[in-house]
């Protein structure tokens, strides 16, 4: 396959561009209230995402059929590999045949891109480096396990590995510029891919053993006095426990143990990382994260893919990175509300670069821009999934609806007026159905939120019970349903809340009952002036189906029901 027609192209556009000043609109983040938004063209952006397999980019023609069933399922940003390998196939020679296929493609669908730099690491090994990096291995060097055996997982330690792989990704970041700096298709980029070491928490090279014998950089240990109050609790315990001393080498500083072998890696990888990044945002300061595989419960470091951008190493990572602009999580377990608990406690923007394909995609779309102001949500091998069925089709649905909301949602982060709600799962799968409630910043309700089916509709009736659960809330002894008419487990249930007004609310998803609670004094029940569907059309919210009747229990409620996703806008009043 000639791939130069692309690349020319391209470049026609682009020696018009370099003759223009530099475009000042480049995509960037930006603060509002607590949360952190992506900016593209002035405007805040969600990514409504899906990321290629692996492979997938390195064949154009087979990339060709895809962009249907990517509009298919509505999604506005496709994330996807650049391979370093191909970048350079030969020392000082850059292709960017394939770099530029893929702009050239996403333009034609009217999509975006977030671009995964796959170069000196990708899932902790160094498989997309190119061939003269892999069969030099003194200029290059590798890791090595306890008993000195190489592995293929390029050393950090050594500055010719990281200024080949800088050199590489500054020539990448400079052609975006040269062909996209006024186009903006290319969103993000993630420097490397799950970076981190396996099957053992550290190097065992020479090199490194001599590194690890001395004193713990000051610039960490500086950071860590600074930044002490607000340390991620692991850290700060285990420096704690040494006496939080502020000089000393690693096993004085943080103990000994497999722990320290990673918080050592942890520093010398994201400098790596830094080195890299900075190369590249020195050419085009376009936002930069890394991405991490997650823990199982119960491992040790060197049973996971250690040292990576983990929550309880983000310190180490900021200390030594200051070019990655947040650290992203890669989630293909249950229990995603913990995981995206734990990656935004810090203030750490949320943006999932990988997740699951299953049918809960489309509840976790919503619950992460509800609950956390995300910037993005995509899950991996997205070419393998179908508009018409099973997690392609939650997808579809999720997004299709998310893509009315947007606007909606960017003006609501960061405000407190909005959130997520949905079952949380452990990583057993168990899920909790319990209720919940919600308070939203400025709200004269508090919105009680079950997941369970509404009152009088269609559900096998508990062990015991005549018929389905029924309730009326503000009446003595009324109650959400419970987690006894929960929903079966492979029906997901979620969404999101926006507060319109105080007394105003647009709910969001599928399978939720939401009651509301009068806050502060006053008439001590709470009534449904009106419950609408609604849907956004030319700018606009159009109202559907007034839903005053048998669809909220006579005002009783407002209920999503389960297996598509809607929204409804409802206002409320008291009375006694």
């Amino acid at each position: 396959m000639n791939l130069r027609p692309f690349t020319a192209a391209l470049l026609v556009a682009a020696n018009a561009l370099a003759a223009q000043p530099s475009d000042a609109r480049i995509p960037q983040l930006r603060k509002q209230g607590t949360a952190t938004q992506l900016i593209v063209d002035g405007t805040p952006f969600l990514i409504l995402g899906g990321e290629l397999g692996n492979s997938t980019a390195s064949d154009v023609q087979r990339m060709r059929p895809m962009w249907a069933k990517l509009r298919a399922m509505n999604l506005n940003t496709v994330v996807a590999p650049v391979y370093w390998e191909f970048l350079e196939p030969h020392e000082g020679q850059f292709d960017f045949a394939l770099v530029d296929s893929l702009i050239a493609q996403s333009r034609a669908n009217e999509m975006r891109l977030v671009l995964l730099w796959f170069g000196s690491w990708k899932n902790s090994m160094s498989s997309y480096v190119p061939d003269f990096v892999k069969l030099d291995q003194t200029r290059f060097p590798r890791t090595e396990a306890t008993r000195g055996q190489g592995q293929e997982i390029l050393s950090p330690f050594h500055a010719a590995n990281w200024e080949a792989d800088a050199r590489a990704f500054a020539a990448l970041m400079r052609h975006l510029r040269l062909v996209d700096g006024s186009r903006h298709t290319v969103l993000m980029v993630q420097v490397e891919n799950e970076t981190g070491m396996i099957p053992e928490a550290r190097d065992h090279s020479p090199t490194a053993d001599s590194l690890f014998a001395r004193a713990v950089p000051q610039q960490l240990l500086a950071y860590l006095d600074r930044h002490r109050d607000v340390l991620a609790p692991e850290l700060r315990d285990r420096w704690a426990a040494r006496g939080s001393r502020t000089s000393g080498t690693w096993e004085e500083v943080f103990g000994p143990g497999v722990q320290t072998d990673e918080l050592f890696m942890a520093w010398h990888f994201a400098q790596y990382h830094e080195r890299v990044a900075a190369a590249g945002k020195r050419e085009y300061p376009l936002p930069m994260y890394a991405n991490a595989a997650l823990i199982r419960p119960g491992y040790l470091p060197g049973r996971y893919v250690s040292a990576g951008p983990l929550p309880h190493l983000i310190d180490l990572w900021r200390a030594a990175s200051p070019s990655t602009d947040f650290i992203a999580p890669d989630i293909y377990f249950p229990n995603v509300a913990e995981w995206t608990e734990k990656y935004t406690r810090s203030a750490n923007p949320l943006f999932i670069p990988e997740a699951r394909l299953t049918p809960q995609v489309g509840v976790d779309a919503f619950y992460v821009f509800g609950r956390h102001n995300a910037i993005g949500y995509s899950p991996f091998a997205i070419e393998g999934a179908s508009a018409e069925q099973g997690a392609g089709r939650a997808l579809a649905r999720s997004y299709g609806l998310l893509t009315q909301l947007s606007p909606l949602i960017a003006q609501h982060q960061g405000s407190g007026t909005m959130a997520g709600a949905m079952p949380p799962a452990a990583f057993d799968g168990t899920v909790d159905d319990a209720p919940q409630t919600i308070s939203l910043v400025g709200a004269e309700y508090t919105l009680n939120v079950s997941f369970a089916n509404p009152p009088g509709a269609p559900t096998a009736a508990p062990a015991g019970a005549a018929g389905p659960v029924s309730f009326s809330p503000g009446l003595p002894g009324a109650t959400l349903p419970t987690a006894q008419t929960a929903r079966p487990p492979s029906e997901p249930r979620g969404g999101l809340i926006i507060m319109l007004a105080p007394n105003e609310f647009l709910i969001a998803g599928t399978g939720m009952v939401v009651t509301f609670t009068p806050n502060g004094p006053g008439a001590p029940t709470a009534g449904i002036l009106a419950a609408d569907q609604v849907h956004y059309e030319k700018g606009e919210w159009v109202r559907g189906l007034r839903m005053n009747g048998d669809q909220t229990h006579q005002g009783r409620h407002v209920a999503l029901g389960a297996g598509e996703f809607t929204v409804q806008r409802v206002k409320l009043y008291r009375y006694r």
